[in-house]
């Protein structure tokens, strides 16, 4: 279900810098390799796949953009959010930053 700009904002405010951009959810990370931007990707990969809801990411060495939006839906559903929230907790829980 196609969520509201009202039902977005708060749950933005439980993630760390996504924003809301046409019809998506938005974050860059900086990564401190490109080695590391890979491995992530692959951690959230697998996460995608189970979920059957999969990002828009574009990645130049250690920046990885990235879209959230459901496609068949036409917006951003809790699918996003969700997705999100993974993609934050297996950010937080290695060392692709320090």
């Amino acid at each position: 279900m196609l969520l509201s700009e009202d039902e977005i904002k708060p749950a933005l405010l439980q993630l760390t810098n996504w924003k809301l951009a046409n019809n998506c959810i938005t974050k860059t990370y900086i990564f401190i390799t490109f080695l590391a931007v890979l491995k992530f990707m692959n951690e959230v990969a697998t996460v995608a796949e189970l979920m059957q809801h999969h990002p828009e990411w574009c990645n130049v060495y250690n920046k990885l953009e990235v879209k959230l939006t459901t496609h068949d839906a036409g917006g951003v559903t809790q699918k996003d959010i969700e997705l999100a929230k993974k993609m934050d907790e297996i950010a937080r829980s290695n060392s692709f930053f320090n």
